[in-house]
């Protein structure tokens, strides 16, 4: 990949795509919110390549010339080696990108979930977000509210049956619709997710998946098996940036291979652009707009990102893409602190803790910058002051693909990364979301999804390896080897089998009765959820942090749902929002029974 100089000036901005179609970054294309400006540091640079080709001609190390120094002595004293490092990368100015100072400032003002959506947008480093089972076979006007499901037994039900007074269960007899249950894989790790987010889904009848894709042949007659490419294509969706090194480089070769035929089919299906050099390989992700609940966390802990953490992020960007390869930890940190945008006013938070907020907002960035390999080691503190960094600028320039170039604010510029044609804009949905429903489109959208109904979601799923399961609301792509998600339903862990029994029991409570209408969302009431959340924690038990808090397992359970797309708020002024149920979260709850006892469970309808 050629390299690219990154900045945010006004010279040679390029928008759109050589086909005519706008939105996305096509390939063979500058990205639209990318601009190219002259290096500030060329007289810098040019004093460093005069004393390294001194020292080389008069035969010290050139590798010993640290950037603008002498090199260095001591070198027999560890300590004493990195103080003098340190000290020696501390006198190269430092010199921040304008752009991301921009989107620094534009993240220190936001609202979580905006700053959340910001960062799609600047970044487009989200994973792709897909429920792991087989489709459900179905007429495509069948409604997911009363079609059949995929439902999977938690694996923390209890084998008794339920108390008397317990929530009604919908009943399964012969007039009952079939139950699909869930394809995963057995007992198997994503091979392309993360490790900390690693689940294991139920197992499932071995006949239930498709058969592996056929070996192809490419046009030099070679044979090559499709499912390198698609390995590839799922690798790339699922992790944007991806290194020769780093933790998924057993895929790297398959990119590297494949890089022209991904290329073609990344641009043509999703507009998207894939710049594969020798060390990493880079999809630039469009935006999704606003409300796409994709955030970034903490690689170690899992805590999300804060306003404040992605203003540390973008500031420390805006450093590193034109930053010397030996940096000193302290030198970056005081820059930073220099140049950081004004915190917003919060009056009533202590000092103390503004403090310690702002440094675990550097924590979880910085650490952010060393799992995408932009840095190297992290120093201890004890090892701060004389710690210096290695700083790998090409990845640096990788990481954003959408600066504030062409944008007036971040809400313009959550708007401009996501605009796109018609038919590019539902592709993308279908490639990076559980379920794309009609009610959620515009017009023009929700046409082409009509048009192409069949063919739209049937390219991508041979693209992607994915299941395409049609319903009278709209459309899920489902991956059966549950890989190419970043959350997991069904899933392990208290949380993840605690929000499986809510959505199933919301479900059988709410679900539209044959003879109602059973178009769009459907209120939840307030005390159906606690109701729930009370009974699962009664028959189950929970972990001690939600036995003693259980606002915070309705408020974690919630936030899974929410991010799943299977519930969706309703905001209310100065109250908490009302919650309402999507039709797709129907296909989590067992078969419906299309004609039920009336009055019976504690929270159903009762006659009239």
């Amino acid at each position: 990949m050629d390299q690219q100089d990154y900045a945010v000036g006004a010279t040679r901005v390029a928008v759109g795509r050589p086909d005519g179609r706008t939105g996305g970054a096509g390939r063979g294309t500058v990205h639209p919110f990318l601009a190219v400006r002259e290096a500030v540091r060329e007289a810098a640079r040019e004093a460093v390549g005069e004393a390294v080709g001194e020292a080389a001609y008069e035969g010290e190390p050139a590798a010993d010339v640290l950037p603008g120094t002498a090199p260095v002595d001591g070198a027999d004293d560890p300590q004493a080696a990195a103080a003098a490092s340190a000290g020696a990368v501390a006198g190269a100015a430092l010199s921040p990108d304008p752009g991301l100072l921009r989107l620094a400032q534009w993240f220190a003002a936001a609202t979580p979930g905006t700053a959340d959506d910001l960062c799609a947008a600047s970044f487009g480093l989200y994973p792709a977000r897909h429920f792991g089972a087989c489709a459900a076979p179905a007429d495509p006007d069948v409604s997911w509210w009363h079609g059949p499901t995929a439902h999977a037994a938690a694996s923390l039900r209890s084998r008794e049956g339920r108390t008397e007074g317990g929530l009604r269960r919908a009943r399964r007899d012969a007039a009952a619709l079939p139950v699909v249950r869930s394809g995963a894989k057995p007992g198997r790790p994503g091979r392309h997710r993360k490790p900390e987010l690693n689940r294991v889904m139920p197992e499932a009848p071995a006949d239930t998946c498709p058969p592996p894709a056929p070996v192809t042949q490419d046009r030099s007659g070679e044979e090559l098996p499709a499912a390198e490419r698609r390995i590839a294509a799922r690798l790339l969706l699922a992790h944007p940036l991806v290194t020769a090194s780093g933790p998924h480089a057993d895929g790297f070769p398959l990119i590297r291979r494949h890089r022209d035929w991904l290329a073609e089919r990344f641009d043509t299906l999703l507009g998207y652009r894939l710049d594969v050099g020798p060390w990493h390989a880079r999809l630039c992700k469009a935006g999704l707009g606003p409300g796409a609940a994709r955030r970034l966390e903490h690689p170690a802990t899992g805590a999300p990102f804060t306003p404040g953490g992605y203003a540390q992020l973008a500031l420390a960007l805006a450093f590193l893409v034109d930053a010397p390869e030996q940096l000193g930890y302290r030198q970056l940190l005081d820059a930073m602190r220099a140049a950081a945008p004004e915190p917003v006013a919060e009056p009533d938070r202590p000092a103390g803790l503004a403090d310690s907020a702002e440094s675990a907002d550097l924590d979880m960035a910085l650490a952010a910058l060393a799992g995408w390999q932009v840095l190297g080691d992290l120093p201890s503190e004890a090892a701060a002051d004389t710690f210096v960094l290695t700083v790998d600028r090409e990845l640096a320039r990788a990481v954003p693909i959408g600066p504030p170039a062409l944008a007036d604010d971040a809400a313009d510029l959550i708007r401009l990364a996501a605009a796109a044609e018609p038919a590019t804009a539902v592709r993308r949905l279908l490639a990076e979301t559980p379920a794309v429903l009609d009610a959620d489109l515009p017009e023009d959208r929700r046409a082409w999804l009509h048009e192409h109904r069949l063919s739209g979601p049937a390219a991508l799923a041979e693209f992607l390896g994915l299941e395409a399961e049609l319903r009278a609301e709209g459309v899920a792509l489902l991956d059966p080897a549950a890989e190419l998600t970043d959350l997991a339903l069904p899933g392990v862990g208290t949380l993840a089998q605690a929000a499986l029994l809510l959505v199933e029991r919301l479900v059988e409570e709410v679900r539209p009765l044959p003879g109602e209408s059973s178009e769009g969302d459907v209120p939840i009431p307030d005390a159906l959820i606690d109701g729930v959340l009370g009974d699962i924690a009664d028959d189950y038990g929970l972990p001690a942090r939600y036995l003693s808090d259980r606002t915070a397992l309705r408020r974690d359970a919630l936030d899974l749902l929410l991010r799943l797309g299977l519930i969706t708020p309703t905001p209310q002024p100065k109250r908490p929002p009302t919650w309402h149920l999507r039709p797709h979260a129907a296909r989590f709850a067992p078969a419906p029974d299309l004609e039920p006892t009336p009055g019976t469970g504690r929270h159903s309808r009762r006659e009239p």
